[in-house]
């Protein structure tokens, strides 16, 4: 008799184990919907670096282009010449130039940094110069010797 009360037992809480999820499940088909489309999920704009030559520039309107991508300078962004802030008209075509921009929701690239690649003057040291050795004096000529006569 006790074995048929164990038996019932483990068999009663092997059915309510096995339909405890199904109880767990909502009941209405709503609460297990998607999120809504009007939820945005905040995206962290990374900035993307570039690196080229000036190829235009429009400080009035503060943008210029480097190779083919055209880019837009606004008040965020750190303009620098050699570590010192600078400005957009400081840059002409033809500068090498670098920096990060992140792209806006209509498209625009700002640009957050941007550093004009200077290239510092080389001074070549000079070799000390020496004026040329004058040519050696050749050596004065002597005199044959006397004709010596031995035995005389």
């Amino acid at each position: 008799m006790k074995s048929l009360v164990k038996f019932t037992m483990l068999s009663l809480l092997t059915a309510a184990l096995i339909a405890v999820p199904d109880w767990s499940r909502a009941q209405n088909a709503a609460t297990n919907a998607p999120a809504s489309a009007t939820t945005t999920v905040s995206k962290k704009t990374l900035a993307v670096k570039f690196t080229g030559k000036v190829a235009s520039v429009d400080a009035s309107a503060g943008v210029f282009t480097v190779d083919d991508l055209k880019l837009a300078v606004t008040s965020t962004s750190k303009i620098t010449t050699n570590g010192v802030p600078a400005i957009l008209a400081d840059f002409n075509v033809g500068d090498a130039v670098s920096g990060a921009y992140k792209t806006a929701a209509d498209g625009t690239k700002n640009v957050t940094t941007l550093r004009l690649a200077t290239v510092k003057p080389t001074v070549k040291k000079k070799k000390p110069t020496t004026p040329p050795a004058a040519p050696a004096a050749a050596p004065a000529a002597t005199p044959p010797a006397a004709p010596t006569t031995m035995g005389q």
